[in-house]
């Protein structure tokens, strides 16, 4: 199981956790152990903590993935522009060259 396996299972298993407390919820109001009211605040502070626990997850895999990122020493976005404006003047400077090659060897 790759790593992305593991997050995508995570993150399945939290939709399903809603739904299970949507669940267990609506059920209490149903059995009048909870008022509407009370229901929906509780899936609302439910909710609210869910999303805060999500964006804690989703801050720490960033951060996590980052520097992992930076221990592998892989080039970045910019090293690699830089390389790639750097091997187009290389280009034009070899056209230019091989043009004079090519009239000098016609002059002789």
């Amino acid at each position: 199981m790759t790593f992305f396996d593991v997050v995508r299972n995570a993150l399945l298993a939290g939709l399903g956790v809603q739904e299970k407390v949507n669940e267990f919820v609506n059920e209490l109001v149903k059995k009048g152990e909870l008022s509407e009211s009370q229901g929906a605040k509780l899936l609302r502070e439910w909710t609210e903590k869910a999303d805060k626990g999500s964006e804690q997850f989703s801050k720490g895999l960033s951060d996590m993935i980052s520097k992992t990122m930076e221990k592998m020493t892989l080039p970045s976005k910019e090293d690699i522009e830089k390389l790639n404006r750097k091997i187009q003047v290389l280009s034009v400077r070899v056209k230019k060259l091989e043009g004079v090659k090519e009239a000098e060897t016609e002059e002789e």
